[in-house]
């Protein structure tokens, strides 16, 4: 019997370690039930202590790759993640806008979680310009959203203030992600000019390596299933949830999440 099934495609840098990226996003993708495509911007050589070197591909490979994607096995949805320049940010444009792309959900990477800067200057604002304007979904934590407004956040009050701006700005949904001092891990959507909390569950585990790229990547894959922003975000979360609680401990630094953990159990 011929069986169909739903697809998504991450655009994103690759990761060495496995726990963030590319790897995390197909990790994820797998275990929210779509078919993982990827094409990758840039070789990264990093681990859970942080990065040493990043190698971009140029933008005619990036372009081949992302032909060979949408002229063959169309996807649903797709994840932007770490895209350091901004000649390959145009090329992403390109052609999303030449094949018509659906579904898709930016997340802005700029800093690494260990500190290390993934975004070059003048990319910051191609990415303003060009793929900002075509996501469904934006998907900044706190540090991001404050270096592209250019603005201190320090409370919920200014989350929702930044939230509002950035999506009146580029006229899409925000999903300002929270923590980072102000909240446990409550995280704001900001649509059609009303805000809905998402309240995170507060998990005691230091290994939280890939949370940005494995939380986008669930939620455009909860997309290219038909489901509803809000919907998307919420089983996204839960997603999240599972991930931390399963307590993985790898690396000497910050570790990977256990992205499989919803369809495998150890020892098997």
């Amino acid at each position: 019997m011929v069986k169909k099934m739903k697809t998504a495609l991450t655009i994103a840098g690759s990761d060495s370690s496995g726990g963030a990226g590319i790897q995390a996003d197909i990790k994820t993708m797998t275990a929210n039930g779509v078919y993982a495509m990827s094409a990758i911007t840039a070789l990264t050589a990093q681990n859970t202590t942080g990065v040493t070197g990043i190698m971009e591909v140029t933008p005619e490979f990036l372009g081949k790759q992302l032909d060979s994607v949408f002229t063959d096995i169309y996807p649903d949805a797709v994840k932007i993640g770490m895209v350091s320049s901004a000649r390959l940010i145009e090329t992403i444009s390109e052609k999303l806008k030449l094949y018509k792309a659906k579904n898709i959900v930016v997340d802005p990477v700029m800093i690494s979680a260990s500190g290390s800067k993934l975004l070059q200057d003048d990319a910051v604002e191609t990415l303003k310009k060009c793929l900002f304007r075509q996501a469904v979904l934006l998907t900044p934590n706190i540090p991001e959203a404050s270096v592209l407004l250019g603005i201190a956040i320090a409370n919920e009050a200014d989350m929702i203030k930044a939230a509002e701006i950035i999506s009146s700005q580029y006229g899409c949904a925000v999903l300002l992600k929270g923590g980072h001092s102000i909240n446990d891990a409550n995280d704001l959507l900001y649509q059609d000019h009303k805000y809905r909390w998402f309240i995170g569950e507060r998990i005691n585990n230091k290994n939280t390596h890939g949370t940005g790229c494995t939380l986008s990547s669930a939620i455009a894959s909860n997309l290219a299933k038909g489901m509803d922003p809000e919907t998307s975000i919420q089983l996204a979360k839960e997603y999240i949830s599972g991930a931390l609680k399963a307590m993985l401990d790898l690396g000497q630094g910050a570790g990977p999440l256990n992205h499989l953990w919803n369809i495998c159990q150890e020892g098997k």
